[in-house]
């Protein structure tokens, strides 16, 4: 019991180092463990590494909040976050906007771990009777979002042309030999990254003095939003090609709340309560229906050939203490951040993390051999792309159909 502890604290200690850097998707250091497993494993047992890549994988789920919100910094499951979370950064808002993910990712592992039961009852038969719809479901969910965060038919018309063409662009991305991981590095840099940081740039934004004191109050408006980000992040484990992105809008319909003037803090609630229950649920939905969700929970299927109840409760287990431990060193890690960026030239800071976004993306496209003339082209395209929803006044959510609508294409072509 001692060394699957000391697992879980090594886990947690990789999943704050990809959490904090801004590009570093957390399937990259899981591909790196997997590839040096028949090294490892000579040392340590297939649990012990199923451990780590568990806390790794949870931990990185809610450190990376912080990078998203101070510097503006994307990953698939904060995409969707990072504009009312920078907003609130942008406010001096900072260390309450921590706190707000920081309690959203810790509740909704709760939620998920208890109501475990009922999802082990109900999965397995929705899942079998989903499966065949997955394309209608898709559609209609995408048709939703697109409606739901639209205000007149000029901005519905320019939200479904977005959708579109973040949808071709993806397509074509999926199309090339480039690996999934390097591809959606670029893609999410320039939609949700780059461009975001250049716009802030253009509109004259800067770090304002972070207020020392923050008011987080747990009433039933809160309670609601946690519960909508874990329930939200299990109703994902049965349907195939919506990512944490796409669950915020599922989420978003869950925790109506009876504040408006609230939207921000339960709407940030509900997606970090969603980012780290959809990771939890991944690793469940491999005992439940055989169904890895996630590249993390896709190697641990390979390191263990047979997933019992026994291996569902240690990696639980070790969820539990992972976010525990994370929500303080989340806490910790956003103060220290916002303390350090009252001060700091905005421009010059803005300038330091895009040069670094791209610097990470050629490393990685280098170490991967990926071509580079072609994904600094798609670098520029996305970016450009990106940049269109802030002058169009419609909201950057719709890029997502980046990967839902390769997704419903496939599903389509599986059924015909």
């Amino acid at each position: 019991m001692i060394d699957l502890i000391v697992a879980c604290f090594i886990g947690i200690g990789c999943g704050t180092l990809t959490g904090m850097v801004p590009g570093i998707h957390v399937n990259t250091a899981g591909a790196i463990m997997f590839a040096s497993s028949a090294f490892l494993l000579e040392f340590i047992s297939p649990e012990f590494l199923c451990v780590i890549l568990v806390a790794m994988s949870i931990t990185h789920a809610l450190i990376e909040f912080v990078p998203s919100m101070l510097l503006g910094v994307p990953e698939e499951g904060t995409a969707s976050s990072i504009l009312p979370g920078h907003r609130m950064v942008l406010e001096g808002r900072s260390k309450e906007a921590i706190r707000i993910v920081s309690v959203g990712g810790f509740g909704a592992i709760i939620v998920v771990i208890l109501m475990l039961p009922i999802f082990a009852i109900a999965l397995p038969f929705l899942q079998s009777l989903s499966k065949p719809y997955t394309c209608i479901i898709l559609s209609v969910g995408s048709i939703y979002m697109i409606y739901k965060l639209t205000n007149g038919v000029r901005s519905f018309l320019w939200s479904l042309v977005l959708f579109v063409i973040s949808g071709i662009l993806g397509w074509v991305m999926i199309q090339t030999p480039i690996s999934s991981g390097l591809s959606l590095m670029c893609t999410f840099s320039g939609l949700f990254g780059i461009s975001t940081i250049l716009f802030s740039l253009n509109d004259g934004s800067f770090i304002p003095h972070q207020n020392q004191f923050y008011d987080l109050v747990i009433d039933k408006d809160t309670i609601k939003s946690i519960f909508a980000g874990g329930t939200a992040g299990a109703i994902l484990g049965f349907l195939p090609g919506f990512g944490p992105a796409q669950g915020s809008i599922i989420a978003q319909g869950l925790c109506q709340t009876s504040d408006e003037g609230d939207d921000t803090k339960n709407f940030l609630l509900a997606n970090s309560g969603l980012n780290t229950s959809d990771t939890l649920f991944s690793l469940f939905a491999i005992y439940l229906i055989g169904n890895p969700r996630s590249g993390i929970a896709v190697y641990m299927s390979y390191l263990i050939s047979e997933f019992t109840l026994n291996h569902l409760l240690i990696f639980t287990f070790a969820s539990l203490l992972a976010v525990s431990i994370s929500l303080v060193i989340c806490l910790k890690l956003g103060d220290s951040f916002s303390n350090l960026m009252q001060g700091v030239d905005y421009k010059k800071l803005s300038i330091i993390v895009i040069l670094l976004m791209i610097i990470i993306l050629y490393i990685f496209t280098i170490v991967y051999q990926g071509p580079i003339l072609y994904l600094t082209l798609a670098l520029i395209t996305s970016t450009a792309m990106g940049l269109l929803p802030h002058y169009l006044g419609v909201s950057k959510s719709h890029l997502m159909g980046v990967l839902i609508l390769p997704a419903i294409i496939i599903y389509i072509q599986m059924y015909i």
